[in-house]
This record gives structure tokens, sequence and C-alpha cells, in this order.
């Protein structure tokens, strides 16, 4: 050869390898790649229409929300009374009438001895009460009154009110207001205080 590539002793030129051919390789790995992603993309467009995702996020919601089955006895535990309350006959209930309606505190008084309870005093309210409750009707006892006493005594006076004083005894006093009508008849009241004693469980979580 002559000119530059004149071979001349031991050298020689060094022939750089065309590049033609990895620009090839990169294009073809570049397009499938590119296929690649255009197929995936088609899948997940597929399973939109089709309505699969949602079937796999309600299947997986399932098994989150899932609730063990109950042991045996759970059932009867969760039927067994949950509350010890007092029987009406241990609440003594002192009964009083702030309102200007006479004979008041008598019938009411009647009634609840009819339904169990322990009718103590009875007649007009104390001058701190006296035409001074404008709601159906105030539940006083002690401090140290069962706090489930005054709940039973209240299944039978919906909107009735609790206070505490100074007395010493067990007793409750029932001081009738201007909003009271008559009590709560005697069927709802024995429903609202199986409630209390059988308190049901928490709904389950929805999913």
């Amino acid at each position: 050869m002559g000119g530059k590539y004149r071979v001349t002793g031991a050298a020689y030129p060094r022939m750089s390898r065309p590049r033609r051919r990895r620009r090839i390789v990169l294009l073809v790995l570049g397009s499938i790649v590119g296929l690649a992603l255009i197929g995936y993309g088609a899948m997940q467009l597929i399973d939109v229409f089709r309505g699969d995702t949602g079937k796999r996020n309600s299947a997986a919601a399932g098994k989150d929300c899932a609730t063990p089955a109950p042991k045996a006895g759970a059932v009867a535990a969760s039927t067994a009374p949950q509350v010890a309350l007092p029987q009406p006959g241990q609440i003594t209930v002192n009964v009083y009438n702030a309102t200007p309606r006479a004979g008041l505190a008598k019938a009411v008084g009647d009634e609840l001895k009819k339904r169990g309870f322990v009718i103590g005093q009875v007649g007009n309210a104390p001058a701190d009460f006296d035409k001074k409750v404008p709601d159906a009707g105030i539940l006083v006892g002690s401090p140290k009154t069962d706090k489930a006493a005054f709940s039973v005594l209240g299944t039978n006076l919906a909107g009735a009110t609790q206070q505490t004083d100074a007395r010493e005894g067990a007793d409750i006093d029932l001081i009738l207001g201007d909003a009271f009508k008559e009590l709560t008849p005697k069927a709802d009241a024995d429903k609202a205080l199986a409630v209390l004693a059988n308190p049901q469980p928490a709904p389950a979580k929805k999913c």
C-alpha cells in the first residue's frame, strides 16, 4: 500500500471498527423495550375496561375485613347479661311535684309502685325546685348512689336529668317538671331496661 497506509517495517495502520453495528444493536434494544412498555400499558387498559382491577381490589379488601369464625360459646356469651342492674324493688323513689298540677306526684308514685319500685315520700317539691323545673323531671340522689339505679329509674321517664346533693341515703328523688306529660309506657321502659342489661357489641367494620 502506498501513501499514509504504506507498511514500513513492523508498523501498520490501526483501522477503527465501524460504528454502524453498535447503532443497530442499540436501536433493536430500544425497540424491544418500547414494545414491552406498550404491551404492559395495553394490558392495564384491558383490565380497567373488563373490571378485573376492581375485582382484585374487592378480593383484597375482603381478605383484610374478614373476621375469624366465633369460637364455641361465643354466641351464648354475647347474649348473656353484661351488666348487673338493681331491681326496681331495690330502689326507693321519693316523688315530688314541682308543677301547679294537683295530685301529679301521687299519680306518678302509684304507677311507679305498680312497676315494682319502692315509693318513699310523695308531695310537693322543695322550695329550691318548686315551679323551677322546666324539663320533664330531675333525678336527685347522693354522690354515692349507684349510677345503675339512676339508669333503671330513668328508663321510666325520658329526658329526665340527674343531680346529686348532700344526702346520705340511697333513695332517689323524682322531681316532676313543667314538661312532664306521662311516664314512659311500661313496655318501652322494659325494652330500654333490657338494652341496659344486655348491651350489644359494636357493629362490625364495613369494607
